[in-house]
């Protein structure tokens, strides 16, 4: 046994040396399972999708109305000093005022820009996703782990219970309370395997693949020496607040483009009427064809349409200023509780921590009474099941600090 303590404090010492490396390669494991994420995931494509739809919108807005041309022919040709007119021919054009085009094509930029915040915002919630599975199916990894330690651990008493039978220090059911024992561990081992293939099941459903692919995590996660320090300022990044800039912004190119549209339209246009040549007579111009260039203007008079736009535009952007204000509180309380939680996660690991160290002392304590010949396996079961306990709530307690910080980093990263 004090060859086994010895490997155990070394094995220790190991993986505080590593601890550096360990983080790196966890950091490693996560980063490609998000990258693949945002390859393979339907939701990504989907935004992404409507980004590019919005972009060519900008293409679209370098318009001008349809060219109108008609053409008549006079069933009762009409004298003219030179001839009679058979046939009229026209074409027009009309043409937004000065900046319209330009202020259209802003406004269209303005909406694709705040499609793209969605994109962002989608692949950060996907991130966020990713990582809560992934750091769920190290919890059960690393609880699999410690109940294979504990099963070997009761098989390493089972053995000394059976010595003791034999000559008469211990009894028959001391040894059946062990196996018993044992057969609950199993079975709690066997219980997180299928909780295993649930969550492997989600996470490969985000990545776009089959469902029954094995997940590789990594084994062990160690609790950081310091939390990483930061302001709630670092929440005006987020993209959730980004986007109503974005679409402040587009309300105020909106309205740019209504005041535009609210001015007059130019038309420029051409009349053509050929002339037939009178034969009654010869004079100058005779049957000379007419051609005739135009020029109009159209004026909004009696439109209120663009007055009630402006006003919309006027409230839009207070609305969306409240629905920022109201986004910013909601993030500031989910940050704070982030927070809350994960220093609380700390809290639990040192109080496990210290715990699981005097459960040790304990269990060393046991051992030497067993080499005098007073052991007391009840005691031996009661231990096991503390430094299990411990075991198992100081990997919730890392489990959950590292989904809060996945948390923290959404907000403010």
């Amino acid at each position: 046994m004090t060859l086994k303590y010895h490997h155990i404090f070394r094995v220790k010492a190991l993986v505080l040396c590593s601890f550096l490396f360990i983080l790196k390669g966890n950091a490693q494991q996560l980063d490609l399972l998000i990258k693949e994420a945002f390859i393979s995931s339907p939701e990504i494509e989907k935004f992404q999708l409507r980004y590019d739809i919005a972009s060519e919108k900008v293409n679209e807005a370098n318009w001008l109305p349809n060219t109108k041309v008609s053409a008549g022919y006079f069933v009762s040709e009409p004298e003219t000093r030179v001839g009679a007119q058979r046939a009229r021919f026209s074409v027009k054009q009309m043409l937004p005022w000065f900046g319209t085009i330009t202020a259209r094509e802003n406004y269209a930029s303005s909406m694709a820009d705040a499609d793209y915040v969605e994109v962002t915002i989608a692949k950060r919630k996907l991130a966020l996703s990713v990582s809560k599975l992934y750091y769920q199916l190290y919890e059960i990894k690393a609880k699999q782990l410690v109940l294979d330690e504990n099963i070997e651990l009761l098989q390493t008493y089972e053995k000394l219970a059976l010595t003791s039978v034999e000559v008469g220090k211990a009894s028959a059911v001391d040894v059946l309370r062990l196996q018993i024992r044992q057969n609950e561990l199993q079975q709690e081992k066997e219980v997180l395997t299928q909780q295993s293939r649930g969550i492997q099941a989600a996470l490969n459903s985000l990545l776009n693949r089959d469902y029954q692919r094995d997940i590789t995590v990594i084994e062990t996660l160690e609790m950081p020496m310091e939390d990483i320090q930061f302001s709630f300022d670092a929440l005006s990044l987020n993209p959730e607040l980004l986007k109503y800039d974005k679409l402040y912004e587009s309300v105020a190119q909106s309205e740019t483009l209504n005041k535009r549209e609210g001015q007059p339209m130019f038309g420029l246009g051409l009349d053509y009427i050929p002339v037939s040549e009178r034969t009654d007579m010869n004079m100058i111009d005779n049957g000379k064809d007419i051609l005739m260039p135009m020029v109009s203007i159209s004026i909004p008079i009696f439109n209120n349409r663009y007055k009630s736009v402006s006003k919309q535009n006027e409230l839009r952007q207070q609305e969306i200023q409240s629905e920022k204000n109201e986004r910013l509180n909601v993030l500031e309380s989910n940050l704070a509780r982030a927070i809350s939680e994960r220093n609380q996660a700390r809290i639990k690991f040192n109080t496990q921590q210290k715990n699981l160290e005097q459960a040790k002392d304990a269990e060393e304590i046991l051992i030497k009474n067993y080499e005098t010949g007073t052991i007391d396996f009840n005691d031996v079961l009661d231990i096991q099941e503390l430094q299990l306990k411990f075991q198992v709530n100081r990997i919730e307690a890392v489990q959950q600090y590292y989904l809060q910080q996945s948390i923290i980093n959404y907000l403010i990263r």
